[in-house]
């Protein structure tokens, strides 16, 4: 895919990766439609980004405000391009101590929010005369489980199923889907985890977004379905041994 004069949208766009590949797409002349809770922080990125960033503010987990939006938004001649779901959550305890706010709390952002605007802009690029990709944003959670994160881990790999069948059933309607799984990041994800801090072993938003537009960027008939990225040296350098 040429990235310029596409039209991408990216959730979980206000901050992180999120933010990072909104840069990067505008960089590279695509519209982004960014989707986050935060008005504040989507303003600031609308600044920073310029007229290429369209801020949404938008709960994913609001299916009724997503399909009115999405109705709104996108016609027969503006059709999205781009799909990146990245919108996520965290929490970490036991499963005895996992509380009920907090599994539905990740189930609905982490999967449920995929899938209530997935279903909705693959009709439109369906329609859509390009190549057209679906980039689902993981974690190494979703591929291998850990204890104290088994709610995590639950919506991380409903992820990868959900990509899976993706995959499968868009091929031939020229939509490709990805699947990443990124190891730890340095990003804001880790501040509801008691006794992780972020460290410079941690990969960084650029890493992520540099991949991600290799993603995009491949020929139309090549896809890389399922990617996993790892920091070489995961362990913080000023940890004591």
């Amino acid at each position: 895919m040429e990235l310029k004069s596409k039209i991408a949208i990216v959730t979980g766009a206000s901050s992180g990766i999120g933010a990072e590949f909104s840069k990067m797409l505008v960089e590279n002349e695509s519209t982004v439609y960014g989707l986050a809770r935060s008005k504040d922080k989507l303003k600031k990125l609308r600044n920073d980004l310029g007229e290429k960033f369209q801020p949404v503010p938008m709960d994913i987990t609001d299916a009724d405000a997503l399909e009115k939006w999405v109705a709104s938004t996108f016609d027969a001649n503006h059709q999205p391009d781009a799909l990146i779901n990245n919108a996520g959550v965290m929490y970490s305890a036991n499963v005895d101590e996992t509380t009920m706010d907090q599994w539905h709390s990740m189930i609905n952002v982490n999967l449920n929010g995929i899938f209530y605007l997935t279903r909705l802009v693959v009709p439109l690029m369906k329609e859509n005369e390009n190549v057209c990709h679906i980039i689902n944003i993981s974690s190494i959670a979703g591929i291998m489980g850990n204890p104290t994160i088994s709610a995590y881990n639950a919506s991380k790999f409903g992820v990868r199923g959900f990509s899976e069948a993706l995959f499968k059933e868009l091929r031939y309607d020229g939509i490709k889907v990805t699947c990443v799984f990124p190891g730890s990041i340095d990003t804001d994800l880790f501040e509801k985890i008691d006794g992780v801090e972020n460290h410079p072993n941690m990969m960084k938003t650029t890493d992520i977004s540099s991949t991600v537009k290799f993603l995009l960027e491949t020929d139309d008939n090549y896809l890389i379905n399922e990617i996993t990225m790892r920091p070489l040296n995961p362990k913080n350098p000023d940890a004591e041994e």
